[in-house]
């Protein structure tokens, strides 16, 4: 969504499900259920009709990573996780709380970062990346 939205800020009018789907490369209905979850959050609207489809109502400065996050549903961060949470293995039992606390360690880093960001810096992190791809022979 993150990807989106950075498109959804260039462009000169509204984005259809069905063009954010190509460049997402999955289903309209898919990005219309994630959209609606930006839009309760009001960081987009959607228009319907003829010259219909999804705009942001914020600017990039004012959305976080964690908006974002938040709007989609706060989905699971990691992958990763405890093959059994209960063991009766007393080995398995220390390797689980070891392998607890990094994730939690590392889940709280990766949030405070979400919190952090704006979309506004990543937008100029692919500005400044697209000049210099242009400047290359």
């Amino acid at each position: 969504m993150l990807h989106l939205l950075l498109h959804m800020a260039h462009a000169e009018g509204p984005i259809t499900s069905g063009e954010a789907a190509e460049m997402l490369n999955t289903n309209p209905v898919v990005v219309r259920r994630t959209m609606a979850g930006l839009r309760d959050a009001g960081l987009v609207r959607s228009e319907k009709g003829h010259a219909g489809g999804w705009t942001l109502i914020r600017p990039l400065d004012s959305m976080t990573m964690m908006d974002v996050y938040e709007a989609v549903g706060k989905p699971r961060i990691f992958a990763i996780g405890l093959a059994d949470p209960a063991p009766e293995c007393l080995v398995e039992q220390a390797v689980n709380a070891s392998m607890t606390g990094a994730l939690h360690a590392a889940e709280a880093m990766l949030i405070a970062h979400l919190r952090e960001v704006t979309l506004a810096e990543i937008a100029r992190d692919f500005e400044k990346r697209a000049a210099s791809h242009v400047a290359k022979p």
